[in-house]
């Protein structure tokens, strides 16, 4: 009975942590789950007038439980739980590495939702986490690479619970973390490194070329359900699939930037097939909204490059000015993909089954004048999505893109099965300095099933 409520990989991600025996099982799609966001701005004290360039760190996670979050008196619900990054996170870091972590990014959850993984983008730890005590268990911090840079922009836990591949940003560098939930045992595979500013292509191409990908710096390493395979995206343009599992990590495609624009961040698998975005985030594509969807299978070194070709679903990179493809989410049990753009506050909305463009929902209304929507995750339910809303001081991403007027955690309700929704309700967040400057700053944000 208990093994038909769990897909396998749930299933043994459970057994893996052994929490079937210490929890109350509830089916995929109960209400049992609460939202983790993300604040980005300093939560150390700053020393007065004003912070010394580099010294403040930390940042917030805000923990909401699901059932606050029905209703019509959203805006006023009040988180749970608060982890203040600067407290024992960053004593942690200090411990390990020495150094203190610094503006939190990206947060995503391994399968059995036992453990939460936190990228900081600006001083390049990883933090692992007990998601259930919320207690940082490791900190790591990521290898210097190209000109002696390190950043972790986005780190993936592999659905297998085997891994965590890293985005080492400005470092250009793809690095990974071997995981073993259960006996909470985390390594740090500096073997397993893959230099994408000095690598060549199985094709025998320069993995970093002023023609073919003029900047390596790798965005997101999205993995695949089977643990098989890595997409990163790249700052420049293009995009390799990666063996994650070979020592080093090995590429098995390779993609140039006119196959595949620059900045995408959004990527998720939907009916078989994997979704990947590009967006305007640097001086070098101002505006650029594209979507592709690459296939799960066909992918072999010995392919010519652009092999297998993805299909571009849809493209609008010039006939409307400012547009930046970023966030995505999957809605109506997989039938949409829902893909944000933070600058003109709209979610284009596509079809799985034809891969038709369907709808364009503006976010603007009552709830926000201004949303700048970034990334988002759904309910378990699949009649709300919530997203990451920035705010007016954006710390992270080109401004032009990124600021926003009400930063905090955006409640989207779903309407048409999944096609179309309206932004219902806007929790703020709020961290002002000590000249009254809003800094709050919302990114990271995930569901977490409980």
């Amino acid at each position: 009975m208990l093994r038909s409520l769990f897909s396998r990989s749930q299933w043994h991600a459970l057994l893996g942590v052994g929490l079937l025996t210490a929890m109350t099982v509830m089916p995929a799609n109960a209400q049992n789950f609460e939202v983790w966001l993300v604040d980005q701005s300093d939560s150390s004290p700053s020393p007065l007038p004003s912070p010394v360039p580099g010294t403040a760190f930390g940042g917030r996670i805000y923990i909401y439980d699901g059932n606050d979050l029905r209703g019509n008196a959203i805006a006023s619900t009040a988180p749970t739980d608060t982890i203040d990054l600067a407290g024992d996170t960053a004593s942690l870091c200090m411990t390990e590495t020495g150094t203190n972590p610094r503006r939190p990014h990206m947060l995503l959850f391994n399968t059995g939702h036992t453990h939460a993984v936190l990228s900081f983008v600006t001083s390049g730890h990883v933090v692992i986490f007990d998601a259930i005590t919320r207690t940082p268990l490791k900190c790591f911090r990521m290898t210097p690479g190209a000109g002696s840079a390190r950043q972790a922009h986005a780190a993936f836990p592999s659905p297998d619970n085997s891994h965590i591949v890293v985005a080492n940003q400005n470092g250009k560098l793809l690095e990974r973390i071997s995981t073993d939930y259960a006996t909470n045992t985390f390594v740090h595979e500096t073997g397993a490194t893959l230099d994408l500013a000095t690598c060549t292509t199985p094709n025998g191409a320069a993995c970093q070329d002023a023609a073919l990908r003029p900047d390596n710096a790798p965005i997101c390493p999205i993995i695949d359900s089977a643990s098989a395979l890595g997409f990163i995206t790249l700052r420049g343009g293009g995009l390799f699939v990666v063996d994650f599992k070979a020592t080093p990590m090995a590429i098995v495609a390779e993609y140039d930037k006119a196959t595949v624009h620059g900045n995408g961040c959004g990527g998720l698998e939907a009916k078989g097939s994997m979704y990947v975005n590009s967006g305007g985030g640097t001086a070098a594509n101002l505006s650029e909204f594209d979507v592709y969807k690459f296939p799960l299978t066909g992918y072999d070194a010995l392919n010519l490059p652009n092999t297998p070709a993805p299909v571009v679903i849809f493209s609008d990179d010039m006939s409307t000015p400012d547009r930046d493809s970023h966030g995505m989410a999957a809605t109506g049990h997989s039938k949409y993909v829902w893909v944000l753009d933070r600058i003109r506050n709209v979610a284009e909305v596509f079809s799985t089954r034809t891969d038709a463009h369907v709808n364009t929902v503006d976010l603007v209304g009552t709830a926000s004048g201004d949303p700048a929507p970034d990334l988002a995750d759904h309910a378990p339910s699949g009649n709300r999505l919530f997203v990451s809303l920035r705010g007016p001081s954006p710390l992270t991403g080109d401004p032009h893109v990124a600021t926003g007027g009400t930063p905090g955690l955006g409640i989207v309700q779903m309407k048409e099965g999944g096609k179309n929704g309206f932004l219902k309700a806007v929790i703020p967040i709020t961290n002002k300095d000590e000249l009254g400057a809003e800094k709050a700053d919302a990114h990271g944000i995930r569901v977490r099933r409980k």
